[in-house]
């Protein structure tokens, strides 16, 4: 039976949880949970300097908490600030952002731009990723990290994906264990199975979509339609295959390429490099306003659509390795460096190469607060002033916070 605590909590911290503190003083960290609610908390993981809490019961809510929209908020691991109203959660991401740059960079006033709202917090992402039960159910991740929530209702896909996925029947011997719905930007659907057996599923559609199977470490199999979707930005076209990562909020991945455009500084003599460059969606910009764009991306099925969507430009190169590896290689002057990194940020190696190559300007987008604050810190001890860091509200009621960081050389 877990300890139980009535606990007034103190502030919003990373993650999404909030936190309070046990009667030993202990940090206690308990999400879905506000800033001086007073709420019955069982504990349910004990560690020597901290622990982490369910709440059972808000017994004084704060005057900020809405009602959620979806009837599994609280449950669910998606959404932890559907209980937060929307200019709420934009101040509190903002905060959270700055929190990290004074104490993992050690800046007292880090240049913290106001959170760019998403025009429509809702029904908003184009790609969503569910899990499936033994019985072939549709679910989520729940919010204890521990088992699958079968789920009835989201509100965070586009109309399409969220008008198909409940028609979708997988038997429980289906052999699929995740469903990715992806829609492009005219209403094409793909349906991207993920199993353990290289022998593709039985697959019948009574409905026009395209679908794919994708075990790990064989080649994909199409099983409808087509192995990839046309994605619109900013009139562009991009093709992106099942395989391949693209921004799942179209109208903010937007709103973060014109930023750039404006607040780069671009000519025709300059050599730009793009590290993370997937299917080109910032590369495709670019390239037209510089000298030569070299671009660096490992996933195969990105370089085969990036070289798709940039066939245009002859001032190109685009080099299927990882960063640590191409970086090194090259011998140029870089005048501009865009890097789109995974979540864990950049590795040390290359932070190596960049006191090697000391690029002229820096873009770095970021979705992870705090390795972009640690990795920022350790680029301004090579001689760089930090221009700006303006966050992008790329996924509403989550605690996920994309930023564009400029830098450039003192």
């Amino acid at each position: 039976m877990a300890d139980m605590f009535e606990i007034t909590f103190e502030k919003m911290v990373s993650g999404g949880d909030c936190m309070g503190r046990l009667p030993d003083g202990r940090a206690l960290f308990v999400p879905f949970v506000l800033p001086g609610e007073t709420v019955r908390v069982a504990v349910v993981d004990e560690k020597k300097r901290y622990a982490r809490g369910w709440p059972v019961e808000v017994l004084s809510p704060s005057p900020e908490r809405i009602a959620p929209r979806c009837i599994h908020f609280g449950e669910c691991g998606g959404c932890q600030y559907q209980h937060l109203d929307y200019e709420s959660q934009l101040r509190l991401k903002e905060a959270l952002l700055r929190d990290q740059f004074q104490r993992i960079a050690n800046l007292e006033n880090p240049p913290i731009q106001p959170m760019v709202p998403a025009p429509n917090p809702w029904n908003y992402r184009n790609h969503v990723q569910f899990h499936l039960s033994q019985a072939g159910e549709l679910g989520f991740v729940h919010a204890d990290g521990e088992h699958l929530l079968v789920i009835e209702e989201c509100h965070l896909p586009q109309t399409g994906i969220n008008t198909l996925w409940p028609q979708l029947d997988f038997g429980a011997e289906s052999g699929v264990y995740r469903l990715g719905v992806r829609q492009n930007s005219f209403e094409d659907i793909m349906l991207i199975l993920e199993g353990d057996d290289p022998q593709a599923p039985e697959f019948s559609e009574d409905i026009p979509v395209s679908a794919v199977y994708t075990p790990p470490e064989a080649r994909l199999t199409v099983l409808a339609g087509d192995d990839h979707q046309v994605f619109t930005l900013l009139g562009r076209h991009f093709q992106v295959s099942a395989r391949s990562f693209f921004q799942v909020n179209t109208p903010m991945a937007e709103k973060m390429i014109t930023y750039l455009l404006e607040n780069i500084s671009m000519t025709q003599y300059m050599q730009a490099v793009e590290l993370y460059a997937g299917v080109g969606a910032f590369s495709a910009f670019i390239a037209p306003r510089v000298g030569h764009l070299t671009a660096i991306e490992n996933s195969g099925s990105a370089c085969h659509d990036f070289a798709v969507n940039l066939d245009e430009f002859d001032n190109v190169s685009l080099y299927e390795a990882e960063a640590e590896a191409a970086l090194p290689a090259l011998d140029i002057p870089v005048d501009l460096l865009l890097m789109d990194p995974p979540r864990a940020g950049l590795t040390p190696a290359v932070h190596d190469v960049l006191a090697e190559l000391l690029p002229g300007q820096i873009a770095y987008i970021s979705c992870d607060p705090a390795t972009l604050a640690r990795d920022v810190k350790r680029i301004l001890q090579r001689g760089y002033h930090l221009q700006s860091v303006t966050p992008f509200d790329l996924f509403p009621h989550t605690a996920h916070v994309e930023s564009v960081t400029l830098m450039s050389r003192v």
